[in-house]
């Protein structure tokens, strides 16, 4: 048997695992079928265990085969429970409908992950269950982490902790000798621990914080790599287009783009603003944000006050009635002048219901700006593999 394509239509791919022992028992030549799909009856009910959620079992279907890549064991949530629990791939909702408090229960946080990876449209794919217990981790820390961040909103202006940090043009914020990286992270983005807020733009905001979640996993299951990484900070920063190359995984494209509502906690998620005029303010050309389960967003500039999608979609909106110049003629938002806007729309269903039908629509290609486009991105990011022998995260050389 063949592994399924990703990304054609979208009945549900769930997570494939490579590196079971089991699993390569399961698609044994010589192995008589009825003992192969009892070993891959075994190794998912394994899998479920390592995961601590072995009473999904009933709902959980299971699939074996062997591509060019060896044995694999795929795992997905049964189409009743999708549509039960997450109604077109709505996962906003999974918490609601399973009466998970993944705010404040570390353990409905991860069922709450692996349940919407069991029910991705696009295969989950990992090289080993290790690398799935990694992943898993690294979500939960990133969701963890941005929950306490709070951060000063600027685009032209950038500050750290001095005893922490150093700034060069050239090389970016770097560590100070002696400086721990995960603790300096820390301490740039969770004020109550500096005490104070540190000025930063939303994308390097969702890096801070996604690298944090990284890091703390390579401390604990691949040290050396850890160590790689706090070399390499403390000569230079990886950032914008080179993070994203290094440190993390895009799933679908526009081409073929995932559930508009669909999201795994610990997601980075971009929401453009489909408003060419006021997309021209620099800041405001959308918002990059971390999805933390439980139908919430990141919001990084008012402590504990998360979005949801309704609230993301609506201040997005009316950005463009915040349009100003300023002395210079540059394009500027007056954040303050629409926040009874956006108060307004949330408080009239009408108008409510109008404008996210407009902004729930996917976003249009980088450039491109119509009266159909929305801000919904057809993508997904989240971290690579991070073990030791099947991790995909090249570090650069110091």
């Amino acid at each position: 048997m063949t592994l399924p394509q990703a990304g054609q239509g979208l009945t549900p791919s769930g997570i494939v695992l490579r590196g079971l022992a089991s699993e390569a028992q399961a698609v044994s030549q010589h192995t008589p079928q009825s003992s192969a799909q009892s070993a891959a009856k075994s190794a998912a009910q394994s899998v479920l265990e390592a995961l601590g959620q072995a009473d999904l079992a009933e709902t959980v279907r299971f699939e074996s085969g062997r591509d060019q890549q060896g044995p694999w064991l795929r795992l997905w949530l049964d189409e009743a429970s999708v549509q039960a629990w997450a109604p077109a791939h709505n996962t906003l909702l999974l918490c609601q409908n399973l009466q998970l408090d993944s705010v404040n229960q570390a353990a409905d946080l991860v069922r709450e992950i692996v349940i919407a990876l069991l029910m991705g449209p696009i295969a989950f794919e990992y090289p080993s269950l290790d690398e799935l217990l990694s992943a898993i981790r690294i979500r939960c820390n990133i969701v963890q982490a941005a929950r306490k961040t709070t951060l000063d909103f600027k685009t032209e202006e950038a500050e750290r902790p001095a005893d922490c940090w150093t700034y060069d043009e050239e090389t970016g914020f770097t560590l100070l000798p002696g400086v721990n990286l995960i603790e300096a992270l820390i301490k740039a983005t969770q004020p109550e621990v500096s005490g104070r807020l540190y000025s930063f733009s939303c994308y390097r905001a969702t890096e801070y914080v996604t690298l944090l979640g990284i890091a703390q996993e390579l401390a604990l299951s691949n040290p050396h790599a850890y160590e790689h990484l706090q070399m390499v900070w403390c000569q230079r920063a990886i950032m914008s287009e080179e993070f994203h190359e290094v440190f993390l995984r895009e799933q679908g494209s526009l081409a073929h783009p995932l559930p508009p509502l669909f999201y795994v906690p610990g997601d980075r998620v971009w929401f453009r603003n489909p408003d060419e005029a006021s997309a021209d303010a620099t800041g405001f050309e959308g918002s990059w944000v971390m999805y933390l389960g439980a139908g919430l967003f990141t919001n990084f500039w008012q402590e504990r006050q998360q979005y949801t999608l309704q609230e993301k979609c609506v201040e997005i909106y009316h950005w463009r009635h915040g349009l100003y110049r300023d002395a210079k003629g540059e394009a500027c938002i007056d954040e303050e002048r629409i926040k009874p806007m956006v108060a307004a729309t949330l408080a009239d269903p009408g108008e409510l219901d109008q404008v996210m039908r407009l902004m729930t629509r996917y976003r249009e290609p980088r450039g491109v700006y119509t009266e159909a486009g929305g801000c919904i991105d057809a993508t997904r990011e989240f971290a690579r593999w991070v073990r030791p022998g099947t991790a995909d995260m090249v570090l650069p050389e110091q």
